[in-house]
């Protein structure tokens, strides 16, 4: 038996009241005291400023200040476990499949520490990261660095399952589609690239911007996408379709979505919260926080199971209440805020018996498990001229119908005779010079990188701009 005591609680404005003009003042009068509890402002000018990440339940916290300050925090009770400085730039910080383990990217390379504190590995194969992302059902950990090379590598085993120029440039535009774990990239160009570790080259490749794309994040559905842009825009995609639903004006250098949806958008001190009011993909203003003077948004990160937005800025981090952002029933077998040592060792072993292997990552999963039809085998050349001397029999001894007043006469039968035998033919004559064109285009692509030294090689099917 499924039992769902509780109920998202939204604000709901009466008469003319609207609820984006509410502050964060009259929400805490309001409220119980242990809600209370998660409106509050750390002031940590001197390491900023902050990224941070939350654990799938919500319970813990990962901080990277930028001038190498980490911390994990105990976010039931508010208690510092364990912060350290590692004494150099701190561009991003991702827990791994549970709190024990961390991963952040540092100046040179990238580190996975644990939640003590110790340095456990030096990921030295992923460069100078800008972002990093996790994939927890396949436990791989992927990362973009200054050189626009994406990069997974699989976290169990230590394998470099995927290496990849993006060709686009560097980008710190980084997101994992939750639906199917997809990782797309923002590039400078406008363009929203999606990748998977088994190909070489993108998936999809969406124009979204005119000018750089500055945030992007996924709906817990996995079927919206929310991106922004220098244009001073942010839109939304319906990824269905790959049609944008909606166009809103505003510039956002942070998105994240929550997971009942609202959209919340970061731009200097200033943030704003979206929410899809009627169900209708028509998303509107629901609430705004100003941050005070002088503190510049970095990273919005909504708390998993609670109404709480988290915000790390230049001068630390905040928290702030956001009535109707998180899922108020929480499943322990997906995750649990209360487990124990115990349950969390069981739940470890139990998700590296389901990890699930790189090539199960495509844009539509449900196609995993589904009946592949079998591709008609290439004939022989042998095997085709046999077919077309079949076809042109068959047109041969195929009986004309008899008709009257001369039209059956014989000039007038053999040109529909002959009509009929080139039609036969046709196709196996198409499909000979496809072929052939397709082979002298793979000869011509071989050849013109034989003469150049390996370096310049990948630039010979390049042709030169005129």
């Amino acid at each position: 038996m499924w039992i769902m005591p509780s109920e998202t609680g939204f604000m709901e404005p009466e008469g003319i009241e609207k609820t984006d003009t509410i502050k964060q003042e009259a929400i805490a009068r309001e409220v119980d005291i242990s809600s209370i509890r998660n409106q509050y402002d750390i002031t940590l000018p001197e390491f900023g400023p902050y990224t941070l990440d939350f654990t799938s339940s919500g319970r813990y916290m990962a901080l990277g200040g930028r001038k190498g300050h980490l911390a994990i925090v105990d976010m039931m009770n508010l208690s510092l476990i364990r912060d350290f400085q590692v004494r150099e730039t701190v561009r991003d910080v991702v827990f791994l499949h549970n709190e024990l383990f961390f991963a952040a990217a540092q100046k040179k390379y990238s580190y996975i520490y644990s939640r003590e504190g110790t340095e456990l590995h030096c990921l030295k194969e992923h460069g100078s990261v800008l972002r990093l992302q996790f994939l927890k059902n396949h436990f791989l950990l992927a990362s973009t660095n200054n050189y626009g090379m994406l990069l997974y590598q699989d976290v169990t085993m230590g394998a470099i399952v995927g290496k990849y120029r993006t060709g686009l440039g560097r980008t710190n535009v980084m997101q994992v589609n939750p639906y199917n774990a997809v990782v797309s990239l923002g590039h400078s160009a406008g363009t929203v690239t999606m990748w998977k570790p088994t190909s070489s080259s993108h998936l999809v490749k969406m124009l979204c911007h005119q000018g750089p794309v500055t945030a992007l994040a996924f709906h817990s559905n996995g079927h919206i996408m929310a991106t922004a842009g220098v244009d001073k825009k942010i839109k939304l995609w319906d990824l269905r379709k790959y049609e944008a639903f909606q166009t809103l004006p505003g510039y956002a250098n942070t998105l994240e979505f929550s997971q009942k949806g609202l959209l919340a958008c970061g731009t200097n001190s200033y943030l704003q919260v979206l929410r899809d009011v009627s169900g209708t993909q028509n998303y509107s203003r629901y609430m705004t926080h100003s941050m005070a003077k002088g503190y510049q948004i970095g990273k919005l990160a909504f708390r998993p199971y609670e109404d709480v937005l988290c915000i790390g800025h230049s001068m630390g981090y905040s928290s702030i209440l956001i009535p109707g952002a998180g899922e108020p029933n929480f499943d322990s077998w997906v995750a649990n805020p209360f487990e124990t040592p115990k349950q969390r060792s069981q739940k470890e072993i139990k998700a590296l018996l389901d990890k699930l292997p790189p090539e199960t990552i495509m844009l539509d999963p449900s196609k995993i498990g589904t009946v592949k039809h079998t591709t008609k085998e290439k004939l022989t050349k042998k095997e085709r001229e046999e077919e077309m001397e079949a076809a042109i029999e068959a047109v041969k001894s195929k009986k004309l119908k008899k008709k009257t007043k001369g039209r059956s006469k014989a000039g007038k039968i053999m040109p529909k005779k002959q009509d009929a035998i080139a039609n036969a033919k046709r196709p196996f004559l198409e499909q000979k010079i496809a072929e052939e064109k397709n082979e002298s285009r793979k000869k011509q692509k071989t050849n013109e990188g034989v003469d150049l030294p390996k370096s310049l090689q990948r630039f010979a099917h390049k042709k030169p701009s005129s």
